[in-house]
């Protein structure tokens, strides 16, 4: 099959599933005696999300079961409980949203969607939908870059007062207010409302998690726990790796932070990027610390193969470690199709006369950076190993260097293919150069203490003691100061 033929299929294909699965759902309404209109509006959502934000059919596929969730949800309660339909937990929609895709806008899509839909089943009136609309709003809004479960716990208390506020802005009738029948009826069960809500997103993120194999901040940092395994690991059988993964993963995070990417999944991709390292850690610089450099007794074609490997074997380390494929993805990533400049030099040098050395065969395999994240990593990675490789760290000269390793994966293409602009660029090299001069920073060099000599006093006539030494005289200790002046050396 031709590349234009399998390009048509995987254009054609996505849009063949989300038809029948449209109209299977089309079916199963009018079989229930649902209004035809609701899988109208999950296709126009489909719609939507295609043309707006380009996503993919398999985004679609997983909020379709959102929104299918909530609607056996709200059939369930309708039919078949005696519950009010102001219990139906539509607000979890959005909270799940929120934490699975990281989102706002479509957390608010789905918020506006699931709230349309249960009231579409439901038969309420419109204000009730608005209710419904704002309550999810706020809890999408509570749960945002979420990393503590704490947050649940505000998400809870939000969404409840805003059910509370917007149920006696409907009705700013005092009698109303004051009614008993009303606040059992009403106010009551939206307060049941906010807890069932919050109770389904804490229960059934992992499971979603699992499902749609997408990664959460909550993920994320039990990901970036060093007592994982692979992390574990790392610490000891390749601790100049670690150390260098910890430098990076720095410098990454706040460079995302600084052009507003995903700056938790940096860092914890910045964490396992070089975890083929571990299968020969003694081949890699950081690790050799004591003995020669290995690659000084092989051949720079067998050098290639062990660096370059180490890409291959980091992958297989982290599908045999179930990591998620967000992670895995910063391993060939990070590297892209680079050259293997040194190896590539000694190999031109070592070369015989007219033998050919082709570059291609000493470039990573890739692929290239995909998202600005593992961009950033790149960029990350290949600043730290050049500015920890130059004698002179002053801030001109790390600042030079920066940007020319910058501007160097720049023209070799190696950013082709991410979403990050010419002034996003620049605002990681500033900040990088920032904090390498933060690191690198120059010391104060305290003198050696010196020792002070004791003088001898005569004793006082009235006392009549003999002569005796004065106690020695020393200079009060800075305790910081030492310790600093320590360590640096």
């Amino acid at each position: 099959m031709s590349k234009k033929e399998n390009n048509l299929k995987a254009t054609i294909l996505p849009w063949v599933i989300a038809v029948i699965v449209v109209i299977l759902f089309t079916i199963y309404c009018k079989f229930i005696n649902y209004p035809l209109i609701v899988p109208f509006l999950i296709f126009s959502l489909g719609v939507h999300l295609w043309m707006f934000k380009k996503a993919s059919y398999k985004l679609f596929l997983h909020l379709g079961l959102l929104l299918t969730l909530i609607l056996f949800t709200t059939h369930v309660v309708t039919f078949y409980s005696d519950l009010s339909v102001y219990t139906i937990p539509v607000a979890s929609i959005a909270m799940l949203t929120m934490l699975l895709f990281n989102d706002l806008q479509l957390a608010s899509l789905m918020a506006f969607t699931a709230s349309v839909l249960v009231s579409l089943v439901t038969g309420v009136d419109l204000g009730t939908m608005v209710v419904f609309f704002v309550g999810s709003l706020t809890g999408g809004y509570a749960v945002r870059e979420g990393r503590t479960r704490g947050q649940l716990l505000i998400a809870f208390i939000f969404i409840n007062l805003t059910h509370v506020i917007c149920l006696y802005l409907l009705h700013p009738n005092l009698t109303v207010i004051m009614d008993r029948t009303f606040e059992a009826a009403v106010v009551l069960p939206f307060l049941v409302n906010g807890l069932l809500a919050v109770s389904i997103v804490a229960v059934s993120l992992n499971l979603f998690e699992k499902l749609f194999g997408v990664l959460t901040n909550y993920s994320l940092l039990e990901l970036s726990d060093f007592n994982q395994p692979l992390l574990k690991r790392m610490i000891l059988e390749a601790p100049g790796t670690y150390h260098h993964s910890l430098v990076v993963s720095n410098l990454a995070e706040a460079a995302s932070n600084e052009i507003g990417a995903n700056a938790l999944l940096t860092r914890v991709g910045a964490y396992y990027h070089d975890i083929g390292k571990m299968v020969k850690p003694e081949y890699f610089t950081e690790n050799q610390l004591v003995g020669g450099n290995l690659h000084d007794n092989i051949e720079p074609s067998m050098s290639r193969l062990v660096i370059i490997n180490h890409v291959k074997e980091g992958i297989e380390l982290a599908k045999k470690n179930k990591l998620n494929q967000a992670i895995i993805d910063f391993i060939p990533q990070h590297h892209g199709t680079s050259l293997i400049y040194f190896f590539y030099q000694k190999s031109l040098e070592e070369a015989e006369d007219g033998e050919i050395v082709h570059e291609e065969n000493f470039r990573y395999p890739g692929p290239k950076p995909q998202t600005r994240e593992t961009a950033i990593t790149m960029l990350a990675d290949s600043v730290e190993g050049a500015t920890r490789a130059i004698t002179d760290h002053t801030p001109t000269k790390i600042e030079e260097t920066v940007k020319k390793i910058i501007n160097n994966k720049f023209i070799d293409g190696q950013l082709d293919e991410c979403p990050l602009t010419l002034k996003e660029i620049e605002r990681i090299s500033s900040t990088f150069t920032r904090i390498l001069g933060a690191m690198y920073h120059g010391r104060v060099k305290y003198p050696e203490k010196k020792a002070v000599q004791g003088t001898e006093k005569k004793s006082s006539p009235r006392n009549g003691n003999q002569n005796r030494k004065s106690p020695e005289k020393t200079p009060p200790k800075d305790s910081g100061d030492q310790g600093d002046n320590q360590n640096n050396s």
